[in-house]
């Protein structure tokens, strides 16, 4: 076998796609059983629209057509100029991915990696040899930990919650809540669904938080929940490195600052598709380089912007600053909208 992937999210799956049809023998191993639903903002920018697309997936969904940021009688706008974005279930999008991988001919296992060990040849999973492993085991890799890549941080924990309604959108934005120790993030799925997403580092019960938020509180009422809270955390994940010998990192396992941004399943995507060329090229210390490269835009803002919002008199200011600079708040969206891996390929046809 060419390729092993442990994890079968978006990130492995998207993953083995690009490894299947740059004609690898691949499969999927992941440890849960069919489609799985996790706690996520579910908003892809229009540079992940773009990369699914490529991959010839169109999830159906909610076009969304920018970021509104929203603090009490505040607010402020941004569009996408680079196309719409589209608020998509977790679960469509996972079931779209797993039946194009499927197609391609690719073998998914319900399988749990437990031991990894790697000569100068290959990778030895539990007694099956691949000449290469990618690990998109997600936001705690167990396999980072193995292969003591994982960097422990002892900044203050933030965790994210998230629930569905039945409502109908009233806005073809994601709308961002600001509160003094949490935002709220408000993402049209469907014609008939929203959700709601909220990060802290307050550890309380979900209703607690939507306490905090009484527009957002009004806006829902009278809508019922469609299905349960589900819980992700902490965000804050740091590897030593992406590569260790064959093995790859990629997705939330390679590293991951914050659900801020909401950058997630675009930087997803842009990682499986340089990890597999990575591989095709025999350049496997090119995906360090090329991993800080499209990370960096992401690394920078979100940690710009978590830190700016740190002080509570800060965190106040930050709406009614964007109103004030507008052009500034415009351009950090755009930033955030374009495809995770332009600057990385423009580097490489100047360099």
């Amino acid at each position: 076998m060419d390729l092993l992937v442990v994890g079968g999210g978006p990130a492995g799956l998207a993953t083995a796609l690009h490894a299947a049809r740059a004609g690898l023998d691949v499969a999927v191993w992941e440890q849960r059983a069919g489609i799985v639903d996790k706690a996520c903002g579910e908003g892809l920018m229009p540079g992940a629209v773009a990369a699914l697309a490529a991959l010839g997936v169109h999830p159906p969904g909610h076009d969304l057509r920018g970021i509104r940021y929203v603090a009490g009688p505040r607010r402020v706008d941004a569009h996408f100029r680079a196309g719409p974005g589209r608020g998509v279930r977790r679960t469509t999008l996972h079931a779209l991915l797993r039946e194009a991988v499927l197609a391609a001919g690719v073998r998914v296992d319900q399988r749990t990696a437990r031991h990894v060990e790697q000569d100068q040849g290959g990778v030895m999973v539990d007694g099956t040899r691949a000449h290469h492993l990618v690990a998109a085991d997600g936001l705690h890799s167990p396999i980072r930990r193995a292969l003591g890549l994982n960097r422990p941080r002892r900044a203050r924990p933030r965790h994210g919650l998230r629930r569905h309604y039945t409502l109908a959108p009233w806005s073809d934005h994601v709308e961002v809540y600001w509160s003094r120790e949490a935002e709220a993030y408000v993402t049209p799925v469907a014609d008939d669904l929203v959700g709601v997403a909220v990060l802290t580092t307050a550890r309380r019960p979900y209703d607690d938080h939507l306490a905090a938020f009484p527009e957002l509180r009004e806006r829902l009422a009278g809508a019922g929940p469609a299905g349960p809270v589900r819980g992700a955390g902490p965000f804050r994940q740091t590897a030593s490195a992406r590569t260790a010998g064959r093995v790859l990192l990629v997705g939330d396992a390679a590293g991951y600052v914050d659900a801020l941004t909401g950058e997630g399943v675009a930087l997803a995507l842009a990682q499986a598709s340089a990890a597999v060329r990575a591989i095709t090229d025999g350049d496997l210390t090119g995906y360090e380089r090329e991993w800080r490269q499209l990370t960096r835009r992401y690394r920078w803002l979100t940690h710009a912007l978590l830190g700016a919002t740190r002080p509570l008199p800060a965190r106040a200011a930050l709406v009614p600053i964007a109103q004030r600079l507008p052009w500034l708040f415009s351009a950090a969206v755009d930033m955030l909208a374009r495809p995770a891996g332009e600057h990385a390929r423009s580097g490489r046809r100047t360099g």
